[in-house]
């Protein structure tokens, strides 16, 4: 009687062990199916209701054999391999303008060749200020190509090239100190080129965390439009034959980064005097060159940052809480009015009318003619 009843109760323990078991199992299956939700979790529980379809392989021809789910834990690990699968599809969503990517790269200023377009009628009036404030923090990675000697200059800064091409502001003569910009850069053996002009302030520790965000081996082309379409050109194949071409091209009024690994693709368009011919090609000037290169040409597009700024946008709507974050600003005549970074500072609007000394003073405080415990 004894061993009847302690059999029963055997057996009765065990069925309700199998039974909870069971009814863990099924809980645990209903969680996984609801974390990952959507295609992902159909997609799995598809899999293990019907057998995968493979392609037909002819005799002989080497394929994979179907894949079995023999088990649970075939079941969970495919489940974990359709959560993988959704959360990967979320991390390809395109990356907010203006938002500098984490660093891949460990780069220093000392990296970069900043590239600054002038004219020697401009060595005083613009040169003196960009001396005075930020290329006076960073002269051994700015080089300044002009079109005419200056001794005085020379003086204050070593890296002065003059390329000897005209003093006019026509295509041609653009093209040729972009020319003469590349051959430089390329010699350098640095990783990144910038090309500025000199009505802009470079925030060069900014820029240096923006270029770190991108492989300088890699095809990296940013900047900043000044249209809101890509422009139309037309191409010249030969002396009787057109093509017409459209293309994105970021402004050098703004200024903008090219990598080294893209301006090595770009030598047959832009090196040793190929340049010119290929603006002549297009006849348009030596910003839109560059874009043309890299987008029509070579097919990369222009990274557009709102991080860049020339003197053909409103720059009183760059606030003041932002202006350490950016990496180029401008000033000159924006619809006929003073157009300059709108900020208090350490000078007025008639002591700093482009508001660079002030902007100077407020990301490098200890300049020693920056007047102290100033509010901005």
């Amino acid at each position: 009687m004894l061993k009847s009843c302690g059999r029963k109760l055997l057996l009765f323990l065990v069925g309700c062990m199998f039974t909870c078991l069971l009814v863990l199992m099924a809980d645990q299956q209903k969680r996984q199916v609801g974390e990952l939700g959507g295609e992902g979790g159909r997609r799995a529980l598809q899999s293990l209701a019907s057998p995968r379809r493979q392609p037909q392989l002819q005799e002989g021809e080497p394929g994979l054999a179907p894949r079995e789910v023999k088990s649970f834990t075939d079941y969970f690990s495919e489940l974990s391999r359709g959560r993988r699968e959704a959360q990967g599809a979320g991390s390809l969503a395109p990356r907010r303008e203006g938002t500098p990517r984490p660093a891949l790269e460990d780069i220093t200023a000392q990296d970069v060749f900043i590239a600054v377009k002038t004219t020697k009628k401009f060595h005083k009036a613009r040169l003196d200020l960009l001396l005075d404030t930020w290329i006076s923090r960073n002269r051994d990675l700015t080089f300044i190509f002009t079109d005419g000697e200056d001794e005085e200059l020379k003086k204050r800064t070593a890296n002065v090239i003059n390329t000897n091409c005209s003093a006019a502001h026509s295509r041609q003569a653009l093209s040729c100190k972009m020319a003469v910009e590349y051959d430089k850069f390329i010699e350098s053996g640095r990783k990144w080129f910038c090309h500025v002009d000199d009505d802009n302030y470079v925030n060069v520790r900014t820029l240096v965390k923006l270029l770190s965000g991108y492989p300088h081996t890699q095809d990296i082309y940013i900047g900043k439009p000044s249209l809101d379409r890509p422009i139309q050109a037309t191409e010249r194949i030969s002396e009787n034959k057109m093509h017409p071409v459209h293309f994105w091209f970021a402004t050098g009024g703004a200024g903008f980064c090219i990598s080294r690994g893209l301006a090595l693709k770009m030598s047959p368009w832009a090196s040793g005097g190929h340049f010119m011919s290929t603006a002549e090609k297009i006849r348009l000037p030596d910003d839109c060159t560059i874009g043309y290169i890299i987008e029509s040409v070579l097919g990369v597009k222009l990274i557009r940052s709102n991080l860049f700024h020339s003197h053909l946008e409103n720059l009183h709507q760059v606030p003041k809480t932002e202006i350490h974050k950016q990496v180029t600003l401008s000033y000159g005549m924006f619809e006929n009015k003073r157009n300059s970074i709108h900020m208090k500072g350490a000078f007025s609007a008639d002591e700093d009318p482009s508001r660079f000394r002030s902007i100077h003073c407020l990301l490098y405080p200890d300049t020693p003619w920056c007047p102290p415990n100033v509010v901005y």
